[in-house]
């Protein structure tokens, strides 16, 4: 299958192209960009596949099955309509869409035209993630009373800042979407955003949303980029017992130290001293973290193109991702509860929104 990548920046390099290299059934043909650095480095990544200077130039060369859209937020609506709308398959990159109404468009367009709309939600694939949903499928932690999903980086500088950039939108889609597939669709949303003022806009740079789920779980997502803190944790409890761990996040600085997927024996490995701990009554217990690849997304995503089938992570799933980062912000600027229709959280419909 082959991929053009529209998009060449810190995500498109760092987040897409070394595990799309590293998958099984795709291969990159060809890269969307303008900027001379962009296509100087991608030369030295890639040498020899070829640059255009517009999504609409790929489209038109006609040798593409599917693309992935990692260019700013703003752009992402119009381009993977565009996309849509020429037959392509596409994997849009987080955050899916700037609002529900934009999420929705693409949702339905992409369904009408009988193409595939997935979303790279890779950090369903994070190591602590994929050990905690092991340990809940086992049943070692009964059933599941509440979640606490922290993500704080000391990094202001790779803020993006401005209306249309925003920590919610950047770490706030990853832990949202991690919950919802951790523990099912959402009734009632809570939150507080922190902003902080930079030349090119009011920008969030903070925030902690609490989520209760239709299940009755309560989670609680929060990251900031404001408070000089560096630590990742996940807290669970359920009847059982709980599970806490501390990951190192290590796909993701692997990654942005040069290290590749392709290239590496233990990728996805966590050190023994991050693994987390099960507290039960016969004590706590070390569970070692499972290894996990976020090139496996690429993969499926090959694989249900072939098969017809959904893929890894599914417009409809992110519609509703986004749908509880839209709610987020009322429920911030107003200072009440959002109830969701949790119904409408099973279908592609856009959703009414009731203050409490």
């Amino acid at each position: 299958m082959k991929l053009g990548l529209v998009g060449y920046g810190f995500g498109g390099r760092i987040f897409h192209a070394p595990f799309i290299q590293a998958a099984d059934g795709v291969e990159i043909g060809g890269v969307g960009a303008r900027s001379a650095d962009k296509i100087a480095q991608f030369a030295v990544d890639l040498p020899g596949v070829p640059v255009f200077a517009s999504l609409s130039d790929l489209i038109a060369d006609g040798s593409f099955d599917v693309v992935t859209i990692t260019t700013p937020p703003a752009t992402h609506t119009p381009l993977t309509l565009e996309a849509i709308e020429a037959g392509l398959h596409v994997v849009c990159d987080k955050p899916f869409a700037m609002n529900l109404r934009d999420a929705a468009q693409m949702a339905g367009a992409a369904k009408q035209k009988g193409v595939l709309l997935n979303v790279f939600q890779n950090r369903r694939r994070d190591t602590d993630l994929v050990t905690l949903a092991s340990l809940i499928d086992a049943g070692e932690l009964g059933d599941i009373q509440r979640v606490h999903n922290r993500m704080d980086f000391d990094q202001i500088e790779t803020l993006e800042r401005g209306p249309d950039g925003g920590l919610l939108r950047d770490l706030g889609s990853h832990l949202v979407d991690q919950m919802l597939w951790l523990l099912g669709p959402v009734e009632f949303v809570d939150a507080q955003i922190n902003h902080l003022d930079f030349a090119e806009g009011r920008t969030d740079a903070d925030f902690v949303i609490h989520l209760r789920h239709v299940s009755g779980a309560h989670s609680y997502v929060s990251a900031s980029k404001a408070n000089h803190l560096d630590a990742r944790e996940l807290r669970v409890y359920g009847t059982k017992g709980a599970y806490v761990v501390n990951g190192t996040d290590v796909q993701a600085r692997a990654a942005i130290d040069g290290k590749r997927p392709a290239t590496s024996d233990n990728w996805g490995e966590e050190p023994q001293s991050a693994w987390g701990t099960l507290y039960g009554e016969s004590g706590p217990r070390r569970i070692p973290s499972l290894r996990s690849d976020y090139s496996d997304y690429y993969t499926e995503f090959a694989e249900a193109v072939r098969q017809g089938t959904d893929g890894p992570v599914p417009a409809r799933q992110s519609l509703r991702t986004v749908e509880v980062l839209d709610a987020a912000r009322i429920a911030a600027a107003s200072g009440q509860i959002v109830q969701l229709d949790s119904t409408l959280q099973q279908t592609d419909t856009p959703v009414d929104w009731r203050l409490l």
